[in-house]
């Protein structure tokens, strides 16, 4: 019979088995490139899941910080010289002061309409992006070398720099993990239940929404820094609202308001780009699309959260 001590071992046992993957995984044959790529999609879905799934907040303007952390990551570095921790560290501070602006204005409005502002005010962001000198336009920052960490350290080798990725994704997914299991996250998570009721208990709504945006905002700004450090490039396509589409489809896809299941759909999602791209060329985003449809349709909280739901129909029935 299921016990429900038994839900938490196993919880416990994948993820340790997943680190130990993820540390094995340049010995076993992986491709570093693409397991860095995965890991900075995985940390721009966990921060738009840390909005929408735990706050309730749907934002289809995300790619504005993940996108504009990218050009500020690879211009420091390309124009200035600066060390990549350096580079990270401006990436995610503007795209948190992006996000402080966007989330003043966008979360005076609920639903739709926050959605729309959002989109509206990441359009914007996009033509900034291509008319301005400095980010290449439609050609983008190209060229960007990944440098010496602290100076010291050189990043040039894949092995070298999955290590780092992999160490500051595991701390942010601790981090949110703390964020939303605290105090702070249980309101967010009232917020997004019952907004009403939060309001009536005395909580200033709009600063704990505004606070959830500017985390998300960082967060996400932190991945595009590292996907401009992995890939060595920074383009148009990384602040087009297309990649507010894809982060949203990730997170859906492994089930909003979990923890692991932004993780999986971004798995999900950059593998079938991978595989897919050189053998149907354009199709696979229709391919994405029908496996999203079926997806929903039969697992309406997502791959992670049907998932949970059925342990807890175990758990619930072992009670």
């Amino acid at each position: 019979m299921f016990r429900p001590s038994q839900y938490g071992k196993l919880v416990r046992f994948t993820y340790l088995a997943l680190l130990v993957l993820a540390l094995l995984a340049p010995l076993i044959g992986l491709y570093p490139v693409f397991v860095m790529k995965l890991l900075c999609f995985a940390l721009f879905a966990c921060a738009f899941n840390l909005l929408l799934g735990f706050t309730g907040l749907l934002s289809f303007g995300h790619a504005a910080f993940f996108g504009s952390a990218a050009y500020v990551a690879g211009w420091f570095i390309k124009a200035h010289g600066w060390t990549p921790e350096l580079a990270l560290i401006a990436a995610t501070v503007a795209a948190g002061l992006l996000g402080l602006i966007f989330g003043a204005v966008a979360i005076r409005r609920q639903g739709i309409y926050f959605a729309m502002i959002t989109l509206a005010m990441a359009q914007m962001v996009y033509f900034i992006c291509l008319q301005a000198p400095f980010t290449g336009g439609e050609d983008g920052l190209q060229g960007v070398s990944r440098g010496k960490l602290f100076g010291v350290f050189s990043l040039e080798s894949d092995v070298t720099l999955y290590y780092l990725i992999l160490a500051i994704f595991v701390a942010c997914f601790l981090v949110i993990s703390r964020i939303v299991t605290s105090p702070f996250g249980q309101v967010l998570t009232m917020i997004r239940e019952n907004e009403p009721r939060a309001i009536s208990l005395g909580y200033e709504v709009d600063r704990y929404k505004l606070l959830a945006f500017v985390l998300s905002a960082s967060l996400a700004g932190l991945a595009g820094g590292l996907k401009t450090l992995v890939m060595g490039f920074a383009t148009l396509s990384d602040v087009h609202w297309s990649m507010s589409g894809e982060v949203i489809l990730m997170s859906l896809l492994g089930g909003v308001g979990t923890l692991f299941g932004p993780v999986l759909g971004a798995g999900i999602v950059i593998s079938l780009q991978d595989l897919l791209a050189d053998k149907v060329g354009a199709w696979v985003t229709v391919i994405i699309g029908v496996i999203f449809v079926v997806c929903v349709l039969a697992f309406r909280k997502g791959v992670v959260g049907e998932l949970q739901a059925w342990f807890e129909r175990r758990r619930a029935r072992a009670a």
